[in-house]
């Protein structure tokens, strides 16, 4: 009797454990593609906040090199006899400087600028020193110097040139300049070499080695990082600057372009906003203007998606004030914006803004397709502008497509009411922005099922997981925007644009988190967030597949064990690609029966885990997390492939099997 009562529990451990094994079945039915997947299903946003673009992806390392800031000598220090004169050579930007003889051979005439909180050099690379100059008398001098200002060395400067201004006439004038080590915090400082007065105008330090080695082009290590992703779509120039704190500090696209030498500054929405972390020097230059975002776009293989001003400035800001919104019946210069953008990206050489592409370096067209119009704007006062806009670009550019937004709630009733407006309106996306804590990231697995097939497709245009009491770029968060990320891979037919937010941010001068990619003036990181975009945008396939548990998605429901997956095929490839997410604290064991597979295969994978849900990559550890290959076989079944695998705690992993 005792023989058969261990026997009996033998049997009943036995059965227990194989039931647990066999829990978590899934299947995938490899037979029957699904909805296609948009080629920009998984894109990047663009939108200068945390120093994103000037200080950051854009190249240039002077702060304020034509003198435009309101506060004219901000970012610089001057010394000796230094004037600032406003009959410059560029009307939009008509400030410079002029340093005289500072009235003894011993005292010094100069300027000294501080870059984005330090400007960054690396050891053997060159930099492009140049400067609109002129001699007063038709002759004169100037030192240029890279200094480390606090150096215990003898001697401050590590870099030292000169430049021979020749002419009374403005000029541009160019120096090499080849870093000895790297450095990052540099000073520029400039002296006047001798007794003759010069003046100087759009002084600018650039790198050589810019991504594709443009001349007014990005930092290197940003843009790779950019196109490392393989995006879809690349939405620009933002956000909240679009609309402004007001109607004249909106974000105009016409200023953006032409010489960079003429571009005038602007004021960044951002740089007040939160009074505790004020950055008073936060400024567009418009450097980084729309040609080089078309151009960025085209570089990266993305398809642009530039956003315009509707005639609204931010709602958040202005509320119901009259001041922040234009008459209806006066919209006409910004709907015509919206026209003269097109015909800038799609004209030919003859139209007017075509040519003005063309004269930038670029006569093809760069054949966009998308255009936004507002920015995360609702209810009436919304809805009322819109509707003209549409009008007018139909009219005219009928294979547009506009894309609305539902406001910033994620639900709600003014978000029901903007989905609404947007069906009216018949726009072709709808831009949706969720900020949200981790336990909506874990209960709107099936957020899309529900959206009518029939209306607009949605553009998940700012999403990014905000830990509660945790509000940075942790393992945790990351997991869960993967988790949520097989809800929109699963309704395909109806989600068509996809796009994490913010992109970028710099370590000194941040003023937002959660963010994709971390900077400072020499290093980067990608944080784990990126990788889980990488992951998808990487093995988004063509069609979707069929993928369920106990004839339900896997979307962490109950008697899921925190499991979320989703499945795509790739035809070019000939791949079948399962993404799964195992969300719980606990290893689970999972069996994956591929319907349409025969005989055994070994599956690739990628998987991204870590024990600690706190960890995140940093510039001194950038490769802390970051996904692992490896493989795993397939078994033999009667009329189908088993993937039998066991996944550890808090992971994602990628199964990719050869058809």
């Amino acid at each position: 009797m005792r023989n058969y009562k261990i026997l009996t529990c033998a049997f009943a451990l036995m059965v227990s454990l194989t039931s647990t094994a066999q829990s978590n079945v899934m299947t995938v039915d490899t037979k029957k593609a699904g909805a296609p997947i948009q080629n920009t299903m998984y894109g990047l946003f663009f939108e200068d906040i945390n120093y994103a673009a000037d200080g950051g992806l854009y190249g240039e390392l002077v702060k304020n090199r034509s003198f435009e800031f309101p506060q004219a000598f901000m970012g610089w220090q001057t010394f000796g006899n230094v004037q600032l004169k406003d009959d410059g050579p560029f009307e939009r930007c008509p400030h410079y400087v002029v340093l005289g003889w500072p009235g003894h051979r011993d005292r010094r005439s100069g300027l000294q600028n501080e870059g984005y909180f330090g400007i960054g050099v690396v050891k053997n690379e060159s930099y492009r020193f140049s400067v609109w100059a002129k001699a007063l008398n038709g002759k004169g001098r100037i030192r240029v110097q890279l200094i480390d200002q606090y150096t215990m060395d003898e001697r401050q400067e590590f870099v030292n040139t000169h430049i021979d201004i020749t002419s009374d006439k403005w000029k541009k004038y160019e120096v090499t300049i080849k870093a000895p080590k790297t450095h990052n915090r540099a000073n520029l400082r400039i002296f006047l070499d001798g007794g003759n007065s010069v003046a100087l105008e759009h002084i600018s330090l650039f790198p050589f080695n810019t991504f594709k080695n443009r001349e007014n082009g990005m930092r290197r290590d940003l843009a790779q990082a950019l196109a490392d992703q393989h995006p879809g779509i690349l939405r620009f120039p933002g956000g909240c600057i679009v609309e402004g704190v007001d109607l004249k500090t909106r974000y105009q696209w016409k200023n953006t372009i032409g010489p960079v030498e003429n571009r005038p500054l602007n004021e960044n929405r951002w740089e007040y906003t939160f009074d505790y972390r004020f950055y008073p020097d936060y400024f567009q230059s418009y450097g980084l203007g729309f040609f080089e975002f078309f151009q960025l776009s085209e570089d990266i293989g993305a398809e642009p998606l530039p956003v315009l001003n509707v005639g609204m400035a931010c709602q958040f800001q202005n509320g119901k004030d009259p001041k922040g919104y234009v008459p209806v019946d006066q919209l006409k210069p910004y709907i015509d914006d919206c026209l003269d953008l097109i015909e800038f990206a799609n004209g030919d050489t003859t139209t007017t803004w075509g040519k003005k592409r063309a004269e930038m370096g670029h006569p093809a067209p760069f054949n966009m397709k998308y255009l936004g119009v507002g920015n995360e704007q609702w209810d009436t006062l919304y809805f009322e502008r819109l509707e003209p806009f549409v009008k007018a670009i139909r009219a005219k550019y009928p294979n547009i497509k506009l894309i609305g937004t539902s406001g910033p709630d994620s639900e709600g009733k003014m978000f029901e009411i903007g989905w609404k407006a947007m069906k009216e309106q018949k726009v072709d996306l709808v831009d949706e922005h969720f900020y949200r804590p981790e336990s909506w990231f874990l209960s709107h697995g099936l957020r899309y099922e529900s959206y009518d097939r029939k209306g607009p497709k949605v553009f998940a245009g700012e999403y990014a997981c905000h830990g509660r009491g945790k509000k940075w770029n942790h393992f945790e968060t990351s997991l869960y925007e993967a988790a949520f990320m097989t809800d929109l891979e699963r309704n395909a037919d109806v989600v068509h644009m996809t796009a994490y937010a913010p992109l970028f941010a710099h370590v000194d001068g941040w003023q937002w988190r959660p963010d994709l990619i971390w900077y400072d003036n020499t290093r980067m990181f990608k944080t784990v967030s990126y990788y889980v975009q990488q992951m998808y945008a990487t093995n988004k396939g063509t069609n979707v597949l069929k993928m369920t548990m106990d004839n339900k998605p896997v979307a962490g429901q109950e008697g899921q064990n925190g499991l979320f997956a989703s499945a795509v095929v790739d035809k070019a490839e000939n791949i079948v690609i399962v993404k799964v997410i195992n969300t719980s604290k606990e290893k689970q064991s999972v069996s994956i029966n591929l319907l349409g597979l025969k005989g055994a295969a070994q599956a690739e994978t990628i998987t991204l885990t870590h024990n600690e849900m706190d960890a995140e990559n940093t510039l001194d550890e950038p490769e802390k997390i970051t996904p692992k290959t490896g493989t795993v076989s397939c078994e033999a079944g009667k009329k189908n492939s088993i993937l039998n695998d066991e996944l550890p705690a808090m992971s994602f992993r990628i199964y990719k099997i050869k058809k």
